[in-house]
């Protein structure tokens, strides 16, 4: 486990070492509003939640689907708010749709590689077929 603050907040390299982030994605996932801005400490150095770290692993398992940075802001959005207290009948299933609807999202870009992936393997055994 990282070395963490007084306070229990992690400095931005102990969070790149949770991550396997790079502290420039780190920094611009928060300029981009993917990520909170980060709280600061005494000397301005960047502090960030254990909260912070989920939302970065999150964004880090949509990005080789190649989600869009707005796809990504809405579908964190939906998840804070589902996690959130005090929603209307209405608006939870409402969020829940779009839920269901990035699930199905995830699931066609999921089949889509792996039809990649066989394509690539189909093509690996041809050349170590010529090779043989």
């Amino acid at each position: 486990m990282p070395p963490t603050t007084r306070t229990g907040l992690m400095q931005i390299g102990d969070v790149a070492d949770r991550t396997g982030l790079s502290l420039r994605t780190i920094r611009h996932y928060e300029e981009v509003g993917l990520l909170p801005e980060a709280q600061r400490s005494a000397g301005g150095f960047r502090l960030y939640t254990d909260d912070a770290v989920a939302r970065l692993m999150l964004i880090k398992r949509m990005k080789p689907l190649d989600f869009s940075l707005d796809e990504m802001r809405d579908l964190i959005e939906v998840r804070d708010r589902l996690a959130g207290s005090r929603l209307s009948v209405r608006t939870r299933a409402s969020l829940l749709e779009r839920l269901a609807t990035y699930q199905s999202l995830v699931e066609h870009k999921l089949a889509t590689l792996r039809e990649k992936v066989d394509s690539a393997e189909a093509f690996a055994d041809q050349l170590r077929d010529e090779l043989s």
